[in-house]
């Protein structure tokens, strides 16, 4: 992943604003059942409306080494931004994040996840967006993340700090890389009215909630 300006910077270089009060995050409990740090590379799949911020939230975060756009819960033939843009591939717009668990764990990155990247609560849907493609999901990739997903969803629906019930479902299937011009769609597009409106108020909020995660 390239060492690029946080966006809240580059925005403030540039002369722009964040809409107030756009974006809060839930104060949600940490993980109680993490997955055990092992190695120094682990991956994780997370889904949860529009590409664009998914990705520009978890860039920010201390430990993670790269971020990538992309597709899962379909095939290879219709992992293509065409294809499932039509709601019909079965696909839903995705991020792969490599990190160091060493640095940051599992847990960590799904409580950025629930709290702030995205609302748990949406069906279908995230923000402006509507469609299957902008469902809230997770695809672990192992047993020990599958078992630390589960577990933490039902901690949070204990926890009963959303208004709504989660809807994030736990789904199987591969990740295939968006087109080049959707990878680092926000640090390259700073200007952008859907970047501005909906994605740097989640980077300003994961910065306020987590500032010792922050970058």
């Amino acid at each position: 992943m390239r060492r690029a300006l946080p966006l809240i910077v580059l925005l403030t270089t540039l002369g722009l604003s964040v809409p107030a009060g756009a974006e809060r995050a839930v104060r949600i409990p940490a993980i109680q059942h993490d997955v055990p740090a092992a190695g120094t590379r682990a991956t994780a799949v997370f889904a949860g409306g529009c590409f664009w911020g998914l990705e520009a939230v978890f860039e920010q975060v201390k430990g993670v080494l790269d971020v990538t756009s992309g597709y899962a819960g379909g095939t290879r033939e219709t992992a293509g931004y065409a294809a499932v843009s039509t709601e019909q591939t079965g696909h839903a717009e995705a991020v792969r994040i490599t990190y160091d668990p060493r640095q940051v764990s599992y847990g960590t990155l799904l409580r950025v996840f629930f709290s702030i990247a995205h609302d748990p609560t949406q069906l279908d849907r995230q923000g402006p967006d509507r469609g299957p493609s902008y469902r809230s999901a997770i695809f672990p990739q192992n047993a020990a993340q599958r078992a630390a997903a589960a577990a933490y969803i039902r901690q949070l629906e204990g926890a009963k700090r959303f208004q709504a019930p989660i809807v994030t479902r736990l789904e199987t299937g591969r990740f295939y890389p968006a087109e080049p011009y959707h990878q680092d769609f926000a640090q390259r597009n700073p200007r952008h009215p859907y970047i501005v409106r909906w994605d740097a108020p989640k980077v300003a909020a994961f910065r306020a909630a987590f500032p010792t995660l922050a970058r």
